[in-house]
């Protein structure tokens, strides 16, 4: 992981038959985020948006790998650190090596994880790989209707909201365009927490960059038809009401770094996190 060569990424046979309820028209945002980290749960159409990515930043594998390695430091922080003992991750994704509940158990098999994604595909390799816990579960809601997600009644029966926990929205809120209003629904989720909560978020950054304005292009004409690289300033608002952790909103990489973040990361400065805390 903390190798900056770029990988080729995998391609990947189409298997024969998709999945019920998997629409193979259009390419989805966990498919391609899956083969972004070299996965096997992708199809022709996934691949098609990927490569519009790869043609104007080769080494876009990297950008999804440095997401993956902030939320680990994150969620390591937040159960290690700041106590916390249930977390709710907003557009989880398809499962991976290094999943939130896998990291979290490490330090706390108790810790409880309510995974939460739209995309049918999702639920389904999920419910397989969580089949006998009893800490971790999978619902599918959308980020667009928090009520969705915290009013749900799986949610309820495995997180106590009268106790402190964490909201992941980690490479999620990225994919609301400024007609879905991003920031109402942060500002609903935030509403949700009590004091001693945690939020984090992380985006593609605009930083007056070229390669961003190029990406998010790829990202809304190639396919995937999602994917807004937001400035510095807009970013901020996400945490507006909350405390923030120390470093604060950063570069990914910068946040918090260890011995597995890579040092010269090619797209260090397309990405961004950082943790709020309600007080």
């Amino acid at each position: 992981m903390g190798d900056a060569a770029e990988p080729v990424p995998r391609s990947g046979g189409d298997r024969p038959a998709a999945p019920p309820g998997v629409d193979l028209s259009r390419p989805s945002i966990a498919r391609v985020y899956d083969y972004a980290l070299g996965g096997k749960e992708h199809f022709e159409i996934d691949r098609r948006a990927a490569d519009a990515m790869y043609r104007v930043v080769p080494e876009t594998s990297q950008l999804a790998k440095d997401n993956r390695n902030h939320l680990r430091r994150a969620v390591r922080y937040l159960v290690a650190e700041a106590g916390v003992r249930q977390i709710i991750d907003i557009g989880s994704g398809l499962p991976t090596s290094g999943n939130v509940h896998e990291i979290v158990h490490e330090i706390d098999p108790a810790v409880r994880v309510v995974y939460v994604d739209n995309d049918p595909i999702v639920l389904a390799h999920a419910r397989a790989l969580l089949s006998e816990a009893n800490t971790t579960t999978v619902i599918t809601a959308d980020l667009r209707d928090p009520g969705s997600i915290f009013e749900n009644r799986v949610t309820r029966e495995l997180i106590d909201f009268e106790e402190p926990f964490a909201v992941l929205a980690a490479s999620i809120l990225h994919h609301l365009s400024d007609d879905e209003d991003p920031y109402a629904v942060t500002a609903e989720i935030k509403d949700r927490l009590g004091v001693g909560c945690h939020l984090l978020v992380s985006n593609f950054l605009d930083d007056d960059e070229q390669r961003a304005r190029d990406l998010e292009r790829a990202f809304l004409e190639g396919g995937l038809g999602t994917g807004r690289f937001r400035t510095w300033s807009e970013q901020w608002r996400f945490f507006e009401g909350l405390e923030m952790v120390e470093p604060g909103l950063v570069y990914a990489n910068d946040w918090r770094p260890d011995e597995f973040t890579p040092t010269d990361s090619p797209v260090h400065t397309l990405y961004a996190g950082g943790i709020g805390r309600k007080v």
